[in-house]
């Protein structure tokens, strides 16, 4: 069993809602799926809050990062002109907190593994370009589970312990052109990105356009993501 005082501290960004019944007004709020996943691999989940200043001072204190889902990224922070009408949820402060996590833990190894919005950020922390909308219903990848598969030799090929698995995705963007260093290490079967790594890395990192928190109760392939992120923060400590 992992005490209290051996288990390494996870970071997870807190996500802003608008409503939230049981605490009567707006809140910052992470899925309890996801802080479970990282409390069954021996993490000590702790949610923070997006304040856009002194980001690596705050982050210090952590052993590793977990860059959750979300609304979307403003498409101007990666350079284009215009706003599909599909593009929803998006908040300045979210997006500036998100893009200095990912970019402090890229620069200085924090072990860190990236989620949907999470993986997006990180593309495009790195300087990559996402694609604003799917093509709609039927295109998209929105409530759906299908199989992905996956490049040997990757970390996420060891952390889920397989070269196919099945996923459940919810998303309507997808990676564009992928980041400076960023390699695609898992892909659907219309060709969509469903992971991206960054070979030659100081430190552990791996993201999935995916959801594994969704099923990691029953998968271990899913479970295993979480299991790797804490292991790389005990390593690191």
């Amino acid at each position: 069993m992992t005490g209290a005082a051996t288990r390494p501290l996870i970071a997870v960004p807190a996500r802003f809602s608008a409503t939230t019944s049981a605490l009567r007004y707006a809140a910052e709020v992470n899925a309890r799926a996801l802080i479970e996943a990282v409390w069954r691999a021996g993490g000590e989940p702790a949610s923070i809050h997006p304040a856009d200043s002194e980001v690596a001072a705050r982050l210090a204190r952590f052993d590793g990062v977990l860059l959750p889902g979300g609304g979307d990224l403003a498409p101007h922070r990666y350079g284009a002109a215009d706003t599909h009408a599909s593009v929803y949820d998006v908040d300045d402060l979210q997006d500036s907190f998100d893009l200095q996590v990912a970019r402090h833990s890229v620069e200085s190894g924090l072990p860190m593994l990236a989620i949907c919005r999470g993986l997006q950020v990180v593309n495009v922390a790195l300087g990559g370009t996402l694609d604003q909308d799917m093509g709609g219903p039927g295109r998209e990848h929105r409530h759906v589970v299908h199989p992905v598969a996956i490049r040997r030799g990757t970390f996420l090929e060891q952390a889920t312990g397989a070269e196919k698995t099945e996923v459940s995705c919810y998303h309507h963007q997808r990676v564009d052109r992928p980041g400076t260093g960023l390699e695609a290490t898992a892909r659907a079967a219309d060709g969509t990105v469903e992971g991206l790594e960054l070979p030659g890395g100081r430190g552990w990192f791996t993201a999935v356009q995916w959801h594994p928190e969704d099923t990691a109760h029953e998968d271990p392939a899913q479970q295993g993501l979480f299991d790797a992120l804490v292991r790389a923060a005990r390593d690191r400590r």
